[in-house]
Protein backbone atom coordinates (compact mmCIF):
# COMPACT_ATOMS: atom_id res chain seq x y z
CA UNK A 1 0.00 0.00 0.00
CA UNK A 2 1.54 3.78 -1.18
CA UNK A 3 1.98 5.90 1.84
CA UNK A 4 -0.22 8.79 2.08
CA UNK A 5 1.50 11.95 3.44
CA UNK A 6 -0.19 14.74 5.60
CA UNK A 7 1.24 17.28 3.29
CA UNK A 8 2.85 17.79 -0.31
CA UNK A 9 4.87 20.91 -0.61
CA UNK A 10 5.17 22.42 -4.08
CA UNK A 11 8.49 24.64 -4.05
CA UNK A 12 11.23 24.96 -1.51
CA UNK A 13 11.51 28.93 -1.51
CA UNK A 14 10.75 31.08 1.81
CA UNK A 15 7.21 30.06 1.66
CA UNK A 16 8.06 26.41 1.39
CA UNK A 17 10.65 26.40 3.50
CA UNK A 18 8.26 28.26 6.31
CA UNK A 19 5.47 25.58 5.34
CA UNK A 20 8.17 22.61 5.85
CA UNK A 21 9.74 23.80 9.35
CA UNK A 22 6.13 24.53 10.79
CA UNK A 23 4.94 21.62 10.13
CA UNK A 24 7.67 20.20 11.87
CA UNK A 25 7.05 21.99 15.06
CA UNK A 26 3.51 21.86 14.91
CA UNK A 27 4.15 17.98 15.30
CA UNK A 28 2.33 17.34 11.39
CA UNK A 29 5.93 15.03 10.63
CA UNK A 30 4.34 13.05 7.74
CA UNK A 31 5.16 15.93 4.76
CA UNK A 32 7.02 15.75 0.94
CA UNK A 33 8.68 18.84 -0.38
CA UNK A 34 9.51 19.10 -4.28
CA UNK A 35 11.58 21.76 -5.15
CA UNK A 36 12.36 21.70 -9.17
CA UNK A 37 16.11 23.07 -9.02
CA UNK A 38 18.68 21.64 -6.66
CA UNK A 39 19.04 23.47 -3.57
CA UNK A 40 16.13 25.50 -1.92
CA UNK A 41 15.84 29.43 -2.98
CA UNK A 42 16.28 29.12 -5.92
CA UNK A 43 15.17 32.43 -6.68
CA UNK A 44 16.97 34.44 -4.20
CA UNK A 45 19.93 32.51 -5.59
CA UNK A 46 19.47 33.17 -9.15
CA UNK A 47 18.13 36.73 -9.30
CA UNK A 48 19.55 38.83 -6.06
CA UNK A 49 23.10 39.88 -6.06
CA UNK A 50 25.75 39.08 -4.03
CA UNK A 51 25.57 40.67 -0.60
CA UNK A 52 22.03 42.73 -1.49
CA UNK A 53 20.13 44.46 1.19
CA UNK A 54 17.10 41.97 2.11
CA UNK A 55 14.40 44.00 4.21
CA UNK A 56 12.08 42.19 6.36
CA UNK A 57 9.76 45.26 5.53
CA UNK A 58 9.77 44.75 1.98
CA UNK A 59 8.63 47.79 -0.03
CA UNK A 60 7.87 49.94 3.47
CA UNK A 61 5.07 47.71 3.66
CA UNK A 62 5.44 46.36 7.58
CA UNK A 63 4.77 42.95 8.09
CA UNK A 64 4.44 41.44 11.79
CA UNK A 65 6.35 37.67 11.92
CA UNK A 66 3.65 35.02 13.45
CA UNK A 67 5.89 32.40 12.82
CA UNK A 68 8.54 30.46 14.83
CA UNK A 69 11.50 31.71 12.04
CA UNK A 70 13.13 34.57 12.93
CA UNK A 71 13.29 36.69 9.99
CA UNK A 72 15.51 40.22 10.44
CA UNK A 73 16.98 42.31 7.80
CA UNK A 74 20.06 41.38 6.33
CA UNK A 75 21.45 40.27 2.84
CA UNK A 76 21.14 37.37 0.30
CA UNK A 77 23.68 35.84 2.51
CA UNK A 78 22.39 35.52 5.86
CA UNK A 79 19.06 35.35 4.71
CA UNK A 80 20.05 31.85 2.86
CA UNK A 81 21.84 31.21 6.03
CA UNK A 82 19.33 31.08 8.04
CA UNK A 83 16.81 28.95 5.56
CA UNK A 84 19.77 26.91 5.58
CA UNK A 85 19.62 26.89 9.41
CA UNK A 86 15.98 26.15 9.58
CA UNK A 87 16.08 23.36 7.69
CA UNK A 88 18.83 21.73 9.15
CA UNK A 89 17.12 21.71 12.29
CA UNK A 90 13.47 20.50 10.88
CA UNK A 91 14.36 17.51 9.52
CA UNK A 92 12.29 17.79 6.13
CA UNK A 93 11.73 15.00 3.52
CA UNK A 94 13.22 16.83 0.66
CA UNK A 95 13.15 15.50 -2.94
CA UNK A 96 15.22 18.71 -5.09
CA UNK A 97 15.86 18.15 -9.20
CA UNK A 98 11.81 16.47 -9.40
CA UNK A 99 9.21 18.97 -11.30
CA UNK A 100 5.64 18.49 -10.37
CA UNK A 101 3.91 17.40 -13.88
CA UNK A 102 0.65 17.43 -12.23
CA UNK A 103 -1.82 16.90 -9.23
CA UNK A 104 -5.28 15.19 -9.60
CA UNK A 105 -7.55 15.92 -6.63
CA UNK A 106 -9.22 12.25 -6.02
CA UNK A 107 -12.31 11.81 -3.48
CA UNK A 108 -10.06 12.12 -0.10
CA UNK A 109 -6.34 12.64 -1.14
CA UNK A 110 -4.53 13.86 -4.49
CA UNK A 111 -2.47 11.98 -6.62
CA UNK A 112 0.97 14.23 -7.47
CA UNK A 113 3.24 13.10 -10.87
CA UNK A 114 6.76 13.79 -10.65
CA UNK A 115 9.29 14.37 -13.59
CA UNK A 116 10.86 11.20 -12.24
CA UNK A 117 8.05 9.14 -13.22
CA UNK A 118 7.32 8.99 -8.96
CA UNK A 119 3.92 9.15 -8.11
CA UNK A 120 3.28 10.28 -4.37
CA UNK A 121 -0.12 10.30 -2.92
CA UNK A 122 -1.04 13.37 -0.28
CA UNK A 123 -4.16 14.39 1.91
CA UNK A 124 -3.15 18.16 1.40
CA UNK A 125 -0.99 20.21 -1.31
CA UNK A 126 0.71 23.70 -0.58
CA UNK A 127 1.64 25.25 -3.66
CA UNK A 128 4.50 27.57 -2.76
CA UNK A 129 6.27 29.22 -6.07
CA UNK A 130 7.14 31.75 -7.23
CA UNK A 131 6.48 33.94 -10.29
CA UNK A 132 10.49 34.66 -11.00
CA UNK A 133 10.95 31.29 -12.83
CA UNK A 134 8.37 32.48 -15.62
CA UNK A 135 9.90 36.11 -15.70
CA UNK A 136 7.57 38.96 -18.29
CA UNK A 137 8.81 39.60 -21.66
CA UNK A 138 9.13 42.71 -23.74
CA UNK A 139 6.18 42.69 -26.07
CA UNK A 140 8.89 42.84 -29.39
CA UNK A 141 11.12 40.26 -30.64
CA UNK A 142 14.44 39.98 -29.79
CA UNK A 143 16.77 38.44 -32.55
CA UNK A 144 17.62 34.78 -31.91
CA UNK A 145 21.33 36.08 -32.72
CA UNK A 146 21.14 38.39 -29.73
CA UNK A 147 19.24 35.84 -27.18
CA UNK A 148 22.02 35.18 -24.90
CA UNK A 149 22.60 38.78 -24.09
CA UNK A 150 19.22 39.30 -23.60
CA UNK A 151 18.77 38.28 -20.01
CA UNK A 152 16.57 38.35 -16.50
CA UNK A 153 19.55 38.88 -14.06
CA UNK A 154 23.05 40.23 -14.29
CA UNK A 155 24.62 37.06 -13.88
CA UNK A 156 26.42 36.97 -17.20
CA UNK A 157 27.13 41.28 -17.37
CA UNK A 158 30.89 40.45 -17.24
CA UNK A 159 32.12 44.01 -17.06
CA UNK A 160 33.24 46.70 -19.85
CA UNK A 161 30.02 46.57 -21.79
CA UNK A 162 27.39 49.11 -22.50
CA UNK A 163 24.19 47.72 -20.50
CA UNK A 164 20.90 48.85 -20.76
CA UNK A 165 18.52 48.01 -18.13
CA UNK A 166 14.51 48.33 -18.90
CA UNK A 167 12.03 48.04 -16.16
CA UNK A 168 10.74 50.14 -13.14
CA UNK A 169 10.62 48.13 -9.90
CA UNK A 170 13.40 46.83 -7.55
CA UNK A 171 14.73 44.73 -9.58
CA UNK A 172 15.42 47.03 -12.52
CA UNK A 173 16.81 49.99 -10.13
CA UNK A 174 19.23 47.66 -8.29
CA UNK A 175 20.88 45.56 -11.18
CA UNK A 176 21.52 49.06 -12.03
CA UNK A 177 23.21 50.12 -9.63
CA UNK A 178 24.92 47.23 -9.12
CA UNK A 179 26.98 47.13 -11.82
CA UNK A 180 27.57 50.71 -13.13
CA UNK A 181 30.59 50.97 -11.60
CA UNK A 182 32.20 48.30 -13.99
CA UNK A 183 29.88 49.18 -17.37
CA UNK A 184 28.25 52.12 -19.09
CA UNK A 185 24.77 51.77 -17.99
CA UNK A 186 21.48 53.51 -19.54
CA UNK A 187 18.11 52.77 -17.18
CA UNK A 188 14.85 52.77 -19.69
CA UNK A 189 11.60 52.76 -17.83
CA UNK A 190 8.07 53.51 -19.86
CA UNK A 191 7.19 55.48 -16.94
CA UNK A 192 8.12 59.59 -16.05
CA UNK A 193 8.43 57.91 -12.77
CA UNK A 194 9.39 55.16 -11.38
CA UNK A 195 6.54 54.41 -8.32
CA UNK A 196 6.62 50.85 -7.94
CA UNK A 197 10.68 50.61 -6.46
CA UNK A 198 11.92 50.88 -2.71
CA UNK A 199 11.92 54.66 -1.60
CA UNK A 200 15.64 53.83 -1.07
CA UNK A 201 16.29 51.76 -4.80
CA UNK A 202 14.88 55.02 -6.51
CA UNK A 203 17.05 57.02 -4.45
CA UNK A 204 20.69 55.42 -5.16
CA UNK A 205 19.80 55.33 -9.07
CA UNK A 206 18.87 59.27 -9.13
CA UNK A 207 22.07 60.03 -7.06
CA UNK A 208 23.74 57.86 -10.31
CA UNK A 209 22.04 59.87 -12.71
CA UNK A 210 22.74 62.88 -11.19
CA UNK A 211 26.33 62.23 -10.81
CA UNK A 212 26.15 61.01 -14.44
CA UNK A 213 27.06 57.43 -13.88
CA UNK A 214 23.94 56.17 -15.28
CA UNK A 215 21.34 57.28 -17.88
CA UNK A 216 18.29 58.01 -17.56
CA UNK A 217 15.42 57.06 -20.41
CA UNK A 218 12.18 57.77 -18.41
CA UNK A 219 9.00 58.04 -20.27
CA UNK A 220 10.28 56.57 -23.43
CA UNK A 221 9.47 53.01 -24.77
CA UNK A 222 10.87 50.72 -26.71
CA UNK A 223 9.59 50.26 -30.34
CA UNK A 224 11.93 47.25 -31.81
CA UNK A 225 15.43 46.19 -31.30
CA UNK A 226 17.49 44.53 -34.45
CA UNK A 227 20.79 43.28 -34.37
CA UNK A 228 23.86 45.24 -35.54
CA UNK A 229 27.12 43.79 -35.74
CA UNK A 230 26.25 41.66 -32.63
CA UNK A 231 25.25 44.76 -30.92
CA UNK A 232 21.76 45.57 -29.46
CA UNK A 233 20.15 48.53 -32.21
CA UNK A 234 17.29 49.48 -30.04
CA UNK A 235 14.57 52.09 -31.42
CA UNK A 236 12.84 54.44 -28.93
CA UNK A 237 9.35 55.91 -28.75
CA UNK A 238 11.01 58.98 -28.88
CA UNK A 239 12.82 58.49 -32.64
CA UNK A 240 16.01 57.80 -30.68
CA UNK A 241 18.38 55.00 -31.62
CA UNK A 242 20.82 53.57 -29.73
CA UNK A 243 23.32 50.76 -29.20
CA UNK A 244 24.30 48.24 -26.55
CA UNK A 245 26.12 44.93 -25.83
CA UNK A 246 23.70 43.32 -23.46
CA UNK A 247 19.83 44.25 -22.10
CA UNK A 248 18.27 43.28 -18.61
CA UNK A 249 15.28 42.76 -18.36
CA UNK A 250 13.40 43.10 -14.99
CA UNK A 251 9.91 43.41 -16.20
CA UNK A 252 8.25 41.38 -13.19
CA UNK A 253 7.35 37.72 -13.86
CA UNK A 254 3.28 36.76 -14.67
CA UNK A 255 1.25 33.71 -12.71
CA UNK A 256 2.12 30.66 -14.35
CA UNK A 257 -1.41 29.59 -15.06
CA UNK A 258 -0.92 26.70 -16.38
CA UNK A 259 1.18 24.72 -14.25
CA UNK A 260 -1.51 26.05 -11.58
CA UNK A 261 -4.10 24.45 -13.30
CA UNK A 262 -2.44 21.31 -14.07
CA UNK A 263 -2.29 21.11 -9.95
CA UNK A 264 -6.11 21.41 -9.86
CA UNK A 265 -6.00 25.20 -8.37
CA UNK A 266 -8.80 27.11 -8.86
CA UNK A 267 -8.06 30.01 -10.22
CA UNK A 268 -10.46 33.55 -11.48
CA UNK A 269 -11.30 34.84 -14.44
CA UNK A 270 -8.03 36.90 -14.71
CA UNK A 271 -5.88 33.88 -14.13
CA UNK A 272 -4.79 34.23 -10.66
CA UNK A 273 -5.55 31.33 -7.94
CA UNK A 274 -8.15 31.71 -5.47
CA UNK A 275 -7.35 32.57 -1.77
CA UNK A 276 -8.94 32.99 1.26
CA UNK A 277 -8.16 34.23 4.75
CA UNK A 278 -5.83 30.94 5.63
CA UNK A 279 -4.39 30.79 2.29
CA UNK A 280 -7.01 27.88 1.20
CA UNK A 281 -7.57 28.04 -2.07
CA UNK A 282 -9.98 24.97 -2.21
CA UNK A 283 -10.66 21.98 0.28
CA UNK A 284 -7.00 20.64 0.79
CA UNK A 285 -5.63 23.05 -1.27
CA UNK A 286 -3.46 25.87 -0.11
CA UNK A 287 -1.09 28.96 -1.77
CA UNK A 288 1.52 30.36 -0.59
CA UNK A 289 4.21 33.00 -1.71
CA UNK A 290 5.24 35.21 -4.48
CA UNK A 291 1.96 33.66 -6.45
CA UNK A 292 -0.36 34.21 -3.46
CA UNK A 293 -0.99 37.76 -4.04
CA UNK A 294 -0.45 40.83 -5.60
CA UNK A 295 2.63 41.88 -2.77
CA UNK A 296 4.89 39.56 -4.22
CA UNK A 297 8.41 39.26 -3.40
CA UNK A 298 7.67 39.99 0.54
CA UNK A 299 9.74 37.17 2.52
CA UNK A 300 8.07 37.42 5.14
CA UNK A 301 4.61 37.66 4.14
CA UNK A 302 5.38 34.45 2.69
CA UNK A 303 6.77 33.08 6.07
CA UNK A 304 3.51 33.93 7.46
CA UNK A 305 1.80 31.90 4.70
CA UNK A 306 3.64 28.98 5.70
CA UNK A 307 2.67 29.96 9.43
CA UNK A 308 -1.33 30.51 8.85
CA UNK A 309 -1.57 27.26 6.30
CA UNK A 310 -0.08 25.03 8.77
CA UNK A 311 -2.37 26.03 11.60
CA UNK A 312 -5.27 25.36 9.25
CA UNK A 313 -3.89 21.96 7.75
CA UNK A 314 -3.03 21.15 11.69
CA UNK A 315 -6.13 21.33 13.13
CA UNK A 316 -7.72 19.64 9.78
CA UNK A 317 -5.27 16.25 10.30
CA UNK A 318 -6.11 16.60 14.19
CA UNK A 319 -9.73 16.81 13.62
CA UNK A 320 -10.09 13.75 10.87
CA UNK A 321 -7.65 11.38 12.94
CA UNK A 322 -9.75 12.32 15.91
CA UNK A 323 -12.85 11.27 13.77
CA UNK A 324 -10.97 7.74 12.31
CA UNK A 325 -10.14 7.05 15.89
Amino acid sequence: MRKIYDIAIIGAGPAGIATSCEAIIFGVENILLFEKSDNHSETIRKYFNDNKPVDKDWKGIKVELEGHIDFKDGTKETTLDLFEDSLEKNLIDAHFNTEISKIIKLADKFKVYTSTNDIYYAKNIVVAIGKMGKPNKPSYKIPPSLRKKANHTIADCKGNEDVLVVGGGDSACEYAYFIHQDNKVTFNYRRDEITKANPKNVKNLMNCAEDKEIELKLGIDIKNVEDENGKFKVFYSDGQIEKYDRIIYALGGVTPREFLESCSVVLDKKGNPLINDKNQNSEGIYIAGDVAGSIGGSIALALNHGYNIIKDCAVYIEHNEAISA
